[in-house]
């Protein structure tokens, strides 16, 4: 059974670490991406441009309990901890797997996770506070670290991993959880008992140190002063990388205020959003149906308060996938775009895992177009197939770079889409690992492969066509600058158009344009950037 924050789907944002963004990308490799996007637990829309935060932290959870005995809605018991270990507490047990594997194996949560779950046959809230204590440590772990380093008195390198990830998961639970303290010391010790059972007394002393501050207090304690280095005290505050701190701060114009609310959303747990397929079924009629609610912007967006979405019917009976409102807004802003002359024939250049092309799959169908989806990986192009099954989708296995030539000819397509691999720096509130590796080295090869995809693109669009580039990033680099450098690059003649208008009416924080930067605390998408282009001879 999937956990509320492992959800397949195109959410937006698609690192190929789960979609198209990252950096182990089918174009640039260095580990797997998984091909799901794991959107979230929906515990409200953020419909409001910057709402209140508290203070960037995860919403606390009670915790079954003591963590001790079984919660009466599991209905199952857990495994023995591997190698024959004493069993601890099994929604510890399932969250500690899971942060190990992220840290040993390079794993990614979103997939490592339910797998737990379900071998460890863990239901309702003790499979959702293992989802809470897996997601909320891996979100926090470099703060949740400084904060150890400065309880035990020694760097966290220097503890063996087992003990560390055990502890990681007991700092969380004494500072962003209501558990009782005496309970979540015990419980974690238990827990490192059970998994290093030479750090027990070591474990409990730290975990004694740590419950005499509360988080802000240790934040105070950890993090550079605000006044002498603002980055790092945002870096600290809201756990994020400075680099990562630094790309926020430049695309949100140096408002260090903003730049906090923006680090903040990312620590919150994110909704599922579905989209409704025009043509197949109507986004307020679904959202009666399934128990959610209309989306505050885009016309498909549908809501759930919770649940699993894979197990919905009418996910199997193709009538919505996931898929997060910023990656609907920017598809359906593509085709909105006027164009002159023909509107039959259109392109997705990067196309998996099928998002995006199965809601231009579905726009098309209303319009008689049709939909050629290229992905450079077979298995990313059966997703795409599969996701796009009834609608006139044609789905290709080619590098989006040879556009133009070949099978996507010059010159002949009215509509193309270019959903760039990037960082996925737009992503982080789904992929809370994420944040922690990436690195600023990332961004050379990333940026080179964008900018010969979108010049592929504007070669391949007609004349009078338009080219709608799109990132999950809000970097400067992966954005402005990739777009002004691709149309400079092309020698084709270009005219930006403005983004603005394919907004929905009256959607806030759009910017000066001609191009659309979303974010998750000002609209409640992914952070999903959208240029536009026409070629004009």
């Amino acid at each position: 059974m999937s956990s509320p924050e492992q959800r397949s789907g195109d959410s937006g944002s698609h690192p190929r670490t789960g979609g198209k963004s990252g950096f182990g990308s089918s174009y640039v490799r260095r580990r797997p991406e998984p091909d799901t996007t794991g959107p979230g637990s929906a515990d409200g829309a953020r419909h409001q441009a910057d709402r209140p935060h508290n203070a960037g932290r995860p919403r606390r959870s009670d915790g079954p309990g003591d963590g001790r005995g079984r919660d009466r809605d599991s209905h199952g018991g857990g495994r023995a901890p591997r190698g024959g270990r004493p069993p601890s507490d099994p929604a510890r047990q399932a969250a500690y797997e899971a942060v190990a594997a992220v840290h040993r194996d390079d794993a990614y949560a979103n997939l490592v996770l339910p797998q737990i779950l379900t071998e460890m046959r863990l239901f309702g809230r003790d499979a959702a506070f293992a989802t809470e204590l897996t997601y909320g440590t891996l979100r926090l772990v470099g703060t949740l670290d400084l904060i150890i380093k400065e309880a035990a008195g020694r760097d966290v390198e220097r503890i063996d991993p087992p003990a560390r990830d055990a502890m990681r998961l007991g700092a969380y639970q004494l500072l962003h959880t209501r558990v009782p303290a005496h309970a979540a010391v015990a419980t974690t010790v238990d827990l490192v008992r059970s998994v290093a059972p030479g750090a027990v007394g070591f474990a409990n002393a730290v975990l004694r140190q740590i419950t005499t501050k509360n988080w802000d207090e240790w934040i105070a304690e950890v993090a550079p002063n605000r006044d002498e280095d603002p980055v790092g005290n945002l870096s600290v505050t809201h756990a994020h990388p400075p680099w990562i701190v630094r790309a926020f701060a430049e695309s949100l114009g140096g408002d260090m205020a903003e730049t906090a609310r923006a680090l903040a959303e990312d620590n919150e747990r994110p909704p599922v959003h579905l989209c409704a397929r025009p043509g197949r079924a109507d986004a307020v009629t679904l959202a009666d149906e399934l128990g959610g609610a209309p989306g505050a912007f885009s016309p498909y967006a549908v809501y759930l308060p919770g649940g699993s979405p894979g197990d919905l019917s009418a996910l199997a009976e193709g009538r919505v996938h996931v898929q997060d409102e910023g990656s609907q807004l920017v598809a359906t802003a593509l085709s909105q775009a006027p164009i002159e002359g023909t509107d039959a024939s259109w392109l997705d250049l990067c196309a998996g895992p099928g998002g995006k092309a199965g809601l231009l799959g579905a726009l098309a169908a209303e319009r008689g177009a049709r939909v050629t989806a290229v992905e450079v990986a077979e298995h990313r192009a059966r997703l795409v197939a599969n996701a796009t099954r009834g609608l006139p989708v044609t789905t290709i296995v080619a590098d989006g770079r040879t556009a133009g030539t070949g099978e996507l000819p010059a010159a002949s397509f009215d509509r193309v889409l270019v959903d760039a691999p990037c960082t996925g720096l737009g992503s982080l509130r789904r992929r809370p690992e994420s944040r922690w590796r990436r690195q600023p080295t990332d961004l050379p090869p990333l940026t080179s492969l964008q900018r010969e995809l979108l010049v592929a693109a504007l070669k391949a669009v007609r004349p009078g066509g338009v080219v709608a580039y799109v990132t999950c990033s809000p970097h400067v680099v992966e954005t402005q600058v990739t777009v002004t450098e691709a149309a400079r690059r092309s020698k084709l003649p270009i005219d930006f158009v403005d983004a603005r208008p394919l907004m929905p009416a009256g959607m806030p924080g759009l910017g000066s344009g001609p191009t659309v930067q979303l974010w998750p605390h000002r609209h409640g998408t992914d952070a999903m950037f959208l240029a536009i282009l026409r070629r004009t001879a």
